[in-house]
């Protein structure tokens, strides 16, 4: 059973170890692709924070698969142990067995040994004694193969494991190695921002007047579709749907699928999450993110999370566009799109493509701003959307 526990946790740890990687793999290709188009210094700083909390992740997890090796190891060792002992004990025995049965054989034959029985109930017994004694002979033969082949096996893991550790081993150090490399480049970009301090501040309040800009819009139009709506049904309440059968129906299948909503687009990282965060050169900043930001590749698409109606399509007056869709009482926006495939009023099932998002022409990002709302209520995607 605490083998098996061990199996179950050794494939679970390798599952996050490889997720972990992959996503290594993608801020690379993603985040560090800005490098190239000289992306502000605010993206990088983020993208090289990011890229060296996942390194610390992955050597922790990887220090947990190691040790759990050992643990197995060390118990395959004993095993071994153990199992060379069985196995001398069974020849050792088995050798006596059949030294006995050697000098029974020259002391008297089988069918004397019959025929010198006083009744037929002796005989009979003396026949099923050579039975039982012939059937233990070959049990103690078929032992020592068994016995034989465990220990074959176990040595054949404990080989296997060994190498395995081996590997892990030198993983976790090329992946240390290279995480020295970048708190080094983070602290040689630390230095470059503290000395253009300025511009780094105009960046950050460029920034944040933009993301107050999209929320207000936001929130504007939610509560215009709601009124809008509401006024059809004859309701006066400005906050929150009111809700035909068939759209309590959408509304309950979006909430009984919370956490395993697909993502909005079909290849990605989690660039930025929900809420509110420090700033990671002057950690007294404190930013907020009504949405999560996802960076993806250049003409990438953006997808509906879930089947609903398109209620809403926004342009900011920079040309970046947003498709608000509506599920029930539950709204998904897409924002920072370049072009738009639907139009207001269209009914789209999940996964249907909304539009393109939008590539930076200063820093080549390819960036969604994705956003949910029940009614008037901020959601955070994480918690809706599977492994966001």
């Amino acid at each position: 059973m605490a083998t098996h526990a061990q199996t179950r946790e050794q494939k679970s740890l390798e599952a996050k170890r490889a997720r972990i990687q992959k996503e290594i793999k993608e801020i690379n290709r993603l985040l560090f692709a800005e490098k190239k188009e000289k992306g502000t210094v605010l993206d990088q700083m983020d993208a090289l924070d990011r890229k060296i909390n996942m390194s610390q992740e992955l050597i922790r997890v990887t220090n947990q698969q190691t040790n759990l090796l050992n643990r197995q190891i060390n118990a395959n060792v004993r095993k071994l142990a153990k199992l060379r002992e069985d196995l001398t004990l069974l020849k050792d025995d088995y050798a006596t067995l059949i030294q006995k049965s050697y000098q029974q054989r020259s002391q008297q034959n089988r069918l004397m040994f019959l025929l010198s029985s006083k009744d037929f109930f002796q005989a009979f017994k003396r026949l099923q004694y050579m039975k039982q004694y012939a059937d233990h002979r070959k049990k103690q033969g078929e032992a020592i193969v068994k016995a034989a082949e465990d220990l074959k096996r176990t040595n054949t893991q404990l080989i296997g494991q060994r190498k395995i550790k081996e590997q892990l081993l030198a993983d976790n150090k090329r992946v240390k190695d290279n995480l020295f490399k970048q708190i080094n480049t983070q602290k040689e970009l630390l230095r470059s921002i503290r000395q253009n301090e300025s511009k780094y501040v105009a960046e950050i309040d460029k920034k944040k007047r933009e993301a107050r800009r999209i929320d207000r819009e936001i929130e504007k139009l939610i509560r215009s579709a709601i009124a809008s709506t509401n006024k059809k049904s004859g309701s006066a309440d400005k906050n929150s749907f009111s809700l035909t059968p068939e759209a309590k129906l959408i509304a309950n299948n979006f909430s009984s699928n919370r956490g395993k909503l697909i993502w909005p687009v079909e290849k990605g990282i989690k660039s930025q999450g929900f809420g509110k965060y420090k700033d990671k050169v002057y950690p007294g900043i404190i930013h907020q993110n009504n949405g999560v930001t996802i960076s993806t590749d250049k003409d990438a698409v953006a997808r509906a999370i879930f089947e609903g109606e398109v209620i809403e399509i926004m342009t900011m007056k920079t040309g970046q566009k947003g498709v608000y869709v509506r599920h029930g009482n539950y709204i998904s926006m897409y924002y920072n799109l370049a072009e738009v495939f639907v139009k207001k009023g269209d009914k789209i099932a999940a996964k249907e493509a909304l539009g393109k998002i939008y590539t930076s022409k200063f820093d080549g990002a390819t960036k969604l701003k994705f956003y949910l709302y029940q009614d008037t209520k901020k959601l955070n995607p994480e918690d809706w959307v599977y492994q966001l």
